[in-house]
């Protein structure tokens, strides 16, 4: 068998964190080395059957983690809200939130509740809405906020011209628009926070290529089969050729959610060749993800899309709104 590459993660006693998509695959793996490491884990689900069966997966490889559920789809900016005031409610400082949900290639256009294209409305909007009404907590627990993003973003460009995808749509290119949104995004919050002393620090991770449920046939996505190169992708991985596994595909968001060394406003993923695998470091960002004006036009056009504010970056956040 090949060697996995793994880190050592810090004690997080007595912190707080928040991991969506943590039902199964590289989420529920975050999440169970954060509760092993001590955190009080949070997991956001849309389907409680599957959030049931990854409590107890955790609770089983770690006696007395303390981890729960919250209900969250990240298709409904309704959905976040009500988890944004749910939390809120609780008044307790959030020390790390990763951003690690997401949905991939729909081979026919789907939309949110709210009408935005799937991919978009789900991994980018969605999560911008949830930062922005977590956003209090985050200030109070100063924390650390890293969002995953995939090699899909390296290639690819905004689709200014028609951001839903609705004139022709293309389930790569929109995947890839999505995650490139989505990085633009969490570096300009970086940036805005420490313009205005948030006390927020943000960066990005990828988790290479790996055989990941991502990539597995989902029904409600209209993929009655494997998206196309997942069987090669899992016999690379089972070999440890090029490719990552389940297992260290985690490990870059988990680096920079939870490593000393890790930096806001700093993108990691796998050092391997290509950086599909290997141990997770930093990279330098996608030509994609480095022009500022990109990310405040992102930045603006998410508010206005979400409804939500975070307030000048000068003068300091808002409150969010819908």
């Amino acid at each position: 068998m090949p060697r996995t590459p793994d880190i050592t993660v810090p004690d997080l006693t007595g912190r707080r964190a928040v991991v969506t998509g943590g039902s199964d695959g590289i989420g529920l793996g975050i999440a169970r080395r954060l509760a092993a490491a001590g955190a009080e884990v949070l997991l956001p689900v849309r389907n409680p059957r599957k959030g049931e069966a990854a409590l107890a997966a955790i609770r089983e490889e770690v006696p007395g983690a303390a981890v729960s559920l919250r209900s969250l789809d990240l298709s409904s900016l309704a959905s976040v809200a009500a988890l944004g005031a749910t939390l809120r409610e609780e008044d307790r400082p959030i020390h790390l939130l990763i951003n690690n949900a997401g949905v991939m290639t729909p081979p026919e256009r789907q939309t949110t509740v709210d009408g935005f294209e799937l991919q978009y409305g789900t991994n980018h909007l969605g999560h911008v809405a949830l930062v922005a009404h977590l956003l209090p907590l985050l200030r109070a627990g100063r924390a650390r906020v890293t969002s995953q993003l995939s090699v899909a973003a390296r290639r690819g460009t905004i689709n200014w011209d028609d951001l839903q995808w609705g004139r022709s749509y293309d389930g790569m290119r929109a995947y890839s628009q999505s995650k490139i949104a989505f990085g633009l995004f969490a570096l300009e919050l970086d940036r805005r926070s420490r313009a205005g002393g948030w006390g927020i620090t943000s960066n990005v991770s990828h988790p290479g290529v790996a055989p990941t449920s991502l990539l597995s046939a989902r029904a409600e996505l209209g993929r009655d089969e494997p998206a196309r190169g997942r069987r090669i992708i899992g016999a690379l991985s089972a070999r440890g050729i090029l490719v990552g596994t389940a297992a260290s595909a985690g490990l870059p968001a988990l680096y920079a959610a939870t490593m000393p060394d890790a930096r806001g406003g700093r993108f990691y993923g796998p050092s391997g060749l290509g950086h599909l695998g290997g141990p997770p470091a930093e990279q330098k960002p996608f030509p994609s993800m480095r022009s500022t004006e990109d990310a405040q036009r992102i930045w603006t056009v998410s508010e206005q899309l979400t409804k939500v504010t975070f307030g000048d970056p000068v003068a300091g956040p808002g409150v969010a709104t819908r």
